[in-house]
C-alpha cells in the first residue's frame, strides 16, 4: 500500500503518518509548505521528511492507494487537485483511522475540556493491565512512544475525540468519523466560535456524535453539565446512558484537581466498560503522571513550583486555576495566559473570560496584535480584554518582552507560576524561563 499524505506537517498527520508507515507493507510519503518542530525532527527521524517544501502534483500518480489529506491543506491545493482528477481514494484524517479500526471496539472521548487527560488515563490503565490498543490521543504520554498507533493485532481503539472541522473538503465534527462503542462526554463549554457562530450549534454537534454511537453502544457523560444531561435523557433507546461525578475516593496519583477527578472517574467508567475491574483500574491510575503540556510540571525549588498547561478557552482556564488555587492553598499563585486561538481573539467571545483568573493572586494575559491581524479578525484592544476578563488582579501586555520583564520584576519566594497557553507567549521556552525565574528567588 503507497499513502501520501497532504499537510504531513500537522501535530496529528505527522503522527499518524509515523504510525502507518510503521505497519507492514506500507510506504509512506508526504507534503507540505511548512514544518516546524518537534514535527520537523520526528518526520526527518522516521524518514518521513519531504525532500523539498511546498506542494508538488508531479508526485501524485496512479499508483498511490489513497491520499490522507489535513487540515492545513487548502480546498484548491494543487496535490489535491491531481489527486481528484486521477479518481485517487482521498481520506481526512479522522475517515482514515474509522477505516483501519472499523473491526475494533473504539471508544473515543469527547468534550470542551479533559478529552486529552481521560484518554490518557484510558490508555495509560490499558497499558498497565496489558490490554493491547491502538490510539490517537493529542498530546505526548509518558511510555507512549507516538501520539498515534494502529496495528493489526489489538482489539480496542481508543481516541480522542475533537469537535473541530474534518478537512477543508468536509466541514462536520472530526468526532462524527469514529461512530463509538463507548463514548464519553466530559463537558461543554462553548469553543471554536469561528465554526460554531452560537452555543446552541456548539451543543447540537455534541448531539450529532451521541447518535453517532454504534447500536447498543454506551454513552458515558458528566452528570453536573445540563446540557449533557439532556442529550443524554433524549438519546436513542438501544444507547445505555451513564452519568458521573468526580472521584471521591483514596488514590494517590500525579494529577490533582476537581476536574482531574472527574477525568479519573470517566476513565474509569470507560475500561469498566470493555470489562475492567474498578479496583484493577486504580491501582494502576496511581502511577499516571499526566500528559504533555495538561498541568505539567516544569520547574521547582524548595519552596516554589510552576506548571505549564494548554488551558487556553474559559472553562479549561477557570478549571486548571481553581485546581492549581487548591492544590497550593498556602503560596502565591502567578498566573499567565495567552489569547492565541481564533476563539479567545475575537471580541464578541471575550466576554466568556469572565471572572476566570480571579482565584489568582496576580494575572496576566498577553496577545500578539499580530496574530489577529493575521487571521483578519477585527482588533481588540488591551482594555476591552481586562474589561472582559473583570477582576483587579488581571494585567494585559500586548508585547512578549514586556511580559517577560513584568513577570521577572516579581517575587517568587514560596509562590505558583502558571504558564498557560496553545502557544508559546511567542517564542518563549516555557521549561528554561520557569526555571530562571524561580532559582532566582529560592
Amino acid at each position: 500500500m503507497r499513502i501520501h499524505f497532504i499537510a504531513i506537517g500537522g501535530a496529528a498527520m505527522h503522527n499518524l503518518a509515523m504510525a502507518v508507515a510503521a505497519k507492514q507493507g506500507y510506504t509512506v510519503t508526504g507534503s507540505d509548505d511548512e514544518i516546524f518542530d518537534p514535527a520537523l525532527t520526528h518526520l526527518r527521524e522516521a524518514g518521513l521528511l519531504p525532500a523539498s517544501m511546498g506542494w508538488h502534483p508531479e508526485l501524485i500518480t496512479k499508483d498511490i492507494d489513497a491520499v490522507i489529506l489535513g487540515m492545513h491543506a487548502r480546498e484548491d491545493n494543487p496535490e489535491l487537485k491531481r489527486a481528484r482528477e486521477l479518481g485517487l481514494r482521498i481520506y481526512s484524517f479522522p475517515e482514515y483511522l474509522y477505516e483501519q479500526t472499523r473491526d475494533k471496539t473504539r471508544i473515543v472521548v469527547a468534550g470542551s475540556h479533559g478529552k486529552t487527560t481521560t484518554t490518557a488515563m484510558i490508555l495509560h490503565v490499558l497499558r498497565r493491565l496489558g490490554i493491547e490498543a491502538d490510539y490517537m490521543v493529542g498530546a505526548q504520554i509518558e511510555g507512549f512512544g507516538r501520539m498515534v498507533r494502529l496495528s493489526d493485532t489489538a482489539r480496542y481503539a481508543v481516541f480522542e475525540g475533537d469537535e473541530y472541522l474534518t478537512s477543508p473538503l468536509d466541514l462536520r465534527s472530526k468526532f462524527l468519523w469514529y461512530h463509538p462503542h463507548v463514548a464519553v462526554i466530559t463537558g461543554i463549554a462553548w469553543d471554536h466560535i469561528n465554526v460554531f457562530p452560537t452555543f446552541p450549534e456548539y451543543v447540537e454537534t455534541f448531539r450529532k456524535f451521541a447518535d453517532s454511537i454504534e447500536p447498543d453502544g454506551r454513552l458515558i457523560y458528566f452528570g453536573g453539565d445540563e446540557n449533557l444531561c439532556r442529550i443524554a435523557s433524549n438519546a436513542r433507546a438501544d444507547i445505555t446512558c451513564v452519568s458521573y461525578k468526580e472521584y471521591d475516593g483514596s488514590v494517590e496519583m500525579g494529577v490533582f484537581g476537581r476536574h482531574n477527578m472527574q477525568n479519573l472517574q470517566a476513565a474509569c467508567l470507560a475500561c469498566g466498560a470493555i470489562g475492567v475491574k474498578a479496583d484493577d483500574f486504580y491501582k494502576a491510575a496511581a502511577s499516571f503522571t499526566g500528559a504533555a503540556n495538561r498541568l505539567e510540571k516544569i520547574a521547582e525549588t524548595a519552596g516554589s513550583v510552576a506548571y505549564r498547561d494548554f488551558a487556553h478557552s474559559p472553562s479549561k482556564l477557570k478549571a486548571t486555576v481553581q485546581a492549581v488555587r487548591e492544590h497550593h492553598p498556602d503560596k502565591q499563585l502567578v498566573a499567565c495566559m495567552e489569547l492565541h486561538t481564533f476563539s479567545s481573539l475575537m471580541a464578541d467571545f471575550l466576554p466568556q473570560y469572565k471572572g476566570c483568573m480571579a482565584e489568582a493572586d496576580k494575572a496576566f494575559v498577553y496577545f500578539n496584535p499580530h496574530v489577529i491581524e493575521h487571521k483578519r479578525l477585527t482588533p481588540i484592544t488591551a482594555d476591552e480584554v481586562r474589561q472582559a476578563f473583570g477582576t483587579e488582579n488581571v494585567e494585559v501586555f500586548t508585547s512578549s518582552a514586556g511580559l517577560q520583564e513584568r513577570l521577572r520584576r516579581l517575587n517568587y519566594r514560596n509562590s505558583v507560576l502558571l504558564l498557560m497557553s496553545s502557544g508559546t507567549f511567542d517564542g518563549i521556552d516555557s521549561r528554561s524561563f520557569a526555571g530562571e525565574l524561580l532559582e532566582r528567588d529560592c
